[in-house]
């Protein structure tokens, strides 16, 4: 059986796996919370493992381990910064976010962040964080549509309308079945089935590099300049800049509703701390595994490789073909699976947050039904319509939604209650100053001189300082001194 033929039939299995479990989780969904939320009743091991695998995905086996090919040991300062973001969403968000969802019967996170607002004021914030919600994910679901299809177009030679509308239906199939139940168990799945692969690939990577030793003296020996430095031999003021931008990735998680739902559909206490003990070590298992083949495959290939290919370059040179097959058919399936998270925000962000489903009472789950359905349409529509340059920085979504989301949980967990115009201006802000960066980013100063071409120089870093972080400062100071009065 050659490597093609594995990809197909483990594809398939994979496959019908999803739909069977989206066939199981069908006959929980009874009420709106049922399917948003999976009814509160998430225990540790599937809310742990969901979170982690909504949280990196297909992106750290991808991603990260071509970002610390390329660029060496100063890649390593985005780990405490995502890490730390485990370890903040779980341990100090968690305990308010459970309790409070659920004393108050919040379905999503707008429910929260509009938690204290009344009237007009209520309806604006749960307007304008749905907008947001929807203008990101539709743009980050067509991304992962697409890269799909690539992934299809490359193994099995099908064209890209049929590769996105193969991988669009089946994770529409078994979300519109399952909803929450069916997303966090495959999302689960996926998150062994990704650790799994994060023990395998690098041990063997490590072993045919001549293990620890001789890869470390192999980089020092052949490796650029500042390659083996954690500083990356930059000036002082640029690797505080990039240290800060690539740690401050995990300022996004602050603010993403998918990863909020875990926290609220867990289905207590004990099962919370748990979820944590259980993610967090997920975490530091998998990337220290794509650290580990990162340097291990610089060690083996030198600098000729294309980074978000190493680990399919990896796979293709040290295994079988048939185990070779298997892991990228696990890859393409996370990749796949990842959209099925934002689905499900964004159709709570339309018919919950926007009221749609209000309108037709006993029909809640039947309504999210038919916006997800309308959601997933639009996103193959753009993922077939629209340039893939469009698609190059969906991290922009991340940062953005952290930004606009984040300050206001902060405070809100800090038992600081934000006024509504201080909710509101802190959404307009954290994503208006992400996006003003982004946009200087791509538009090129870096030759302009002066101030502007310092700036554009921090902005170019990866995980832009400036993109990342900046755009945190007002909003937390807006939240933290505009307050709600006391009586309110």
């Amino acid at each position: 059986m050659n490597a093609e033929l594995a990809v197909l039939i483990t594809l398939v299995t994979y496959k019908l796996v999803l739909v069977g479990v989206g066939l199981w989780a069908s006959r929980l969904n009874r009420t709106e919370t049922d399917f948003l939320l999976g009814g509160r009743g998430l225990g540790p091991w599937v809310a742990g493992l969901s979170y982690a695998a909504s949280t990196s995905s297909a992106w750290v086996l991808l991603g990260f381990s071509g970002f610390v090919y390329a660029v060496g040991l100063s890649a390593l300062w985005m780990v405490p910064g995502i890490l730390g973001g485990y370890v903040v969403m779980w341990v100090w968000f968690g305990p308010r976010m459970r309790a409070e969802s659920a004393a108050e019967n919040q379905v999503t996170l707008g429910d929260f962040l509009a938690a204290r607002a009344k009237g007009t004021g209520r309806t604006a914030i749960l307007w304008a964080g749905a907008l947001l919600v929807l203008f990101c994910f539709i743009f980050y679901i067509a991304a992962q549509f697409g890269a799909a299809s690539i992934a299809f177009e490359n193994q099995f030679g099908l064209g890209r309308m049929e590769s996105v509308l193969i991988g669009a239906g089946i994770i529409l199939l078994y979300s519109l079945l399952g909803g929450f139940w069916a997303v966090s168990i495959t999302d689960t799945l996926q998150g062994a089935m990704m650790a799994l692969i994060a023990i395998l690939l690098p041990v063997l990577a490590l072993i045919a590099a001549g293990g620890p030793a001789e890869v470390w003296s192999t980089l020092q020996a052949t490796a650029p300049d500042g390659y083996m430095s954690f500083t990356g031999e930059r000036a002082f003021f640029i690797f505080i800049g990039f240290a800060l931008g690539v740690a401050g990735i995990g300022l996004g998680t602050f603010g993403q509703p998918q990863l909020m739902s875990r926290l609220m559909a867990v289905k207590d206490e004990a099962a919370r701390k748990r979820a944590f003990a259980v993610s967090i070590g997920w975490g530091l298992i998998v990337y220290a595994g794509m650290i580990t083949l990162a340097l291990s495959g610089r060690a083996l290939l030198g600098a000729g490789q294309e980074g978000e290919a190493l680990f399919y370059t990896l796979a293709g040179e040290l295994l079988p073909p048939v185990l070779a097959g298997i892991i990228i058919a696990a890859v393409l399936s996370a990749v796949m699976s990842t959209v099925d998270s934002l689905l499900i925000a964004t159709s709570a962000a339309v018919s919950h947050d926007m009221g749609v489903s209000k309108r037709y009472p006993g029909r809640e789950v039947m309504i999210s039904r038919i916006v997800m359905a309308a959601l997933c349409a639009a996103a193959v529509v753009m993922a077939l319509a629209i340039p893939a340059t469009i698609f190059d920085r969906v991290l922009f979504s991340w940062s953005a939604l952290g930004a606009a989301f984040g300050p206001i949980i902060v405070a809100r967990v800090a038992r600081v209650e934000p006024a509504t115009g201080a909710i509101l201006a802190a959404m307009a802000l954290g994503f208006g100053m992400s996006a003003l960066f982004f946009l200087i980013r791509g538009v090129g100063l870096e030759g302009t001189g002066g101030i502007g071409g310092v700036l554009a120089d921090l902005a170019a870093l990866p995980g832009s300082p400036f993109e990342r972080v900046v755009p945190w400062i007002l909003p937390l100071l807006i939240v933290f001194a505009w307050r709600r009065p006391a009586h309110a």
